[in-house]
């Protein structure tokens, strides 16, 4: 009964998450909760956690079989249960009046309880992730939610946000002054010099006018509500340091600009045009982007250029993208070459091109990771990358020309040439389908060399579909 619960669960999410697909087609109940029957509530409840939140587990114990049927599983269940042919992301922009559609549905489906919440949040440990098993065997997770800054693992496991700020809540969506915003607001509380742990008094969704700049030592922390970024601007963390975003749904973000936008309390200037990244990260350190769902943007999903290092990526959900994540911007960028990434326990569903990550100059940990889907490669660089990939699985697509993982790529788009420099590790991961990786330079077995781009011990490979079973926003 329980595998059939979460087939439904997975055509309901199918039916919104496609990447042409009109919002139009989130057919919800806007019944008033106060008048409604229980029974009509508690149904219209399940519809929406359901439909936003990947299939969540009702309990622990059948973790294993959301992992299979809304994950993926290892081996012939994979390829069986889901099309691999991952289908080129139509970009499509919104419309003022789509935004406005988007806004009023999940407007309309957050007009629900979140009594789901708190079971789910605490007490789901021992997944084998250190991350969440760090602070979700707290069951006063909420009361202690600072903990999460001591959880962060990879190369940017300095980045404690928040922590030794006070608690700022966000009462207001709104975003109706880039240069002035309200108190409240979400603008108002990540430009403020000091350091601020943000959280949402009520789940909401929340359209950007301008890019959101995000100051120094903030946390923007989802947990236990749902919150949306999305049919606007997203977000821009440039020349700071110390930032946690973590728990939030970032999607439909719209190119905008030029604006002039406040910074922080004592400076605003002018901004030229932003592309529509969900998180774009110039020239900053120190920065954790964890349990987020990302999808459908004018740009790509996550940016780390212009020299910015020590960052971890993890626990993510990405899906319906052409172009996933550029970590390193130019070839131009010499500094990049001290770039350190850490790309962990993420998992990449269907609907995604290529770019996962697409690397240039510095070192990246590619760790953990659940690939389920891209339609031309997984992995890509340029400008001789050191990469190492480590415990990850990786799922081909059923076309045969897409079943290399790697791509090297020549920025001037000419031949790639040499590439003594260059160099590609694989240790202990898995390939299903016909997957493979080229390995490049130093040998995989040359693990002093490589210890520039390893942050943390990889896992067994036969546990990513325990560790990466919860990507994306935990569950409502």
């Amino acid at each position: 009964m329980m595998t059939n619960f979460f087939l439904f669960c997975r055509s309901f999410k199918a039916s919104i998450t496609t990447p042409t697909a009109s919002y139009d087609r989130f057919q919800l109940q806007v019944t008033p909760v106060f008048a409604a029957p229980a029974a009509a509530v508690a149904l219209m409840a399940v519809v929406f956690l359901l439909s936003v939140d990947f299939c969540g587990a009702v309990s622990l114990s059948e973790s294993a079989a959301r992992a299979s049927v809304c994950h993926g599983a290892t081996g012939v269940n994979v390829t069986a249960a889901r099309s691999v042919n991952a289908p080129r992301a139509v970009m499509t922009t919104l419309s003022v009046s789509d935004a406005e559609k988007l806004h009023n549905r999940v407007q309309a489906s957050l007009v629900i309880s979140n009594s789901f919440t708190r079971r789910v949040l605490a007490g789901s440990c021992e997944s084998g992730n250190p991350i969440d098993d760090c602070w979700r065997c707290d069951l006063h997770w909420e009361q202690n939610r600072k903990n999460l800054a001591d959880c962060a693992v990879g190369f940017g496991a300095n980045a404690i946000g928040g922590k030794n700020g006070h608690i700022y809540v966000v009462t207001d969506e709104n975003d109706n002054d880039a240069i002035n915003p309200i108190p409240g607001t979400l603008r108002y509380g990540v430009l403020q010099e000091e350091p601020l742990w943000i959280v949402f008094s009520r789940s909401m969704m929340i359209s950007l006018k301008q890019e959101l700049m995000i100051n120094s030592y903030k946390t923007i922390d989802g947990r236990g509500h749902n919150v949306h970024i999305a049919g606007g601007a997203c977000l821009t963390v440039q020349n700071v340091h110390s930032i946690i975003i973590h728990g939030v749904h970032i999607h439909h973000c719209k190119r905008s600009g030029p604006a002039v936008i406040r910074s922080s309390p004592t400076h605003y200037g002018q901004r030229g045009p932003h592309t529509g990244t969900a998180v774009s990260i110039f020239s900053s350190y120190d920065i954790w982007v964890d349990h987020c769902f990302f999808s459908t943007c004018a740009d790509s999903l996550v940016d780390v250029v212009m020299g910015s290092t020590d960052i971890t990526i993890s626990n993510n959900y990405f899906t319906n993208q052409d172009e996933v994540m550029l970590l390193g911007g130019r070839a131009s960028d010499i500094i990049e070459q001290d770039m350190h990434v850490t790309v962990a326990f993420n998992h990449f569903g269907p609907g995604l091109l290529k770019n996962m990550p697409r690397c240039r100059h510095g070192n990246f940990h590619i760790v953990n990771n659940d690939y389920t889907s891209w339609g031309m490669y997984a992995v890509g660089g340029s400008e001789a990358p050191t990469i190492n990939s480590e415990g990850n699985r990786y799922l081909a697509p059923n076309t045969q020309f897409a079943k290399e993982i790697t791509k090297r790529i020549e920025d001037d788009g000419g031949d790639v040439g040499t590439t003594d420099n260059w160099n590609w590790r694989s240790s202990g991961d898995l390939f299903l389908n016909g997957a493979y990786f080229t390995t490049l330079g130093a040998s995989s077995t040359n693990v002093d060399f490589y210890a520039k781009a390893t942050s943390f011990s990889a896992h067994p490979v036969d546990t990513v579909a325990s560790m990466t079973a919860d990507a994306g926003p935990l569950k409502l």
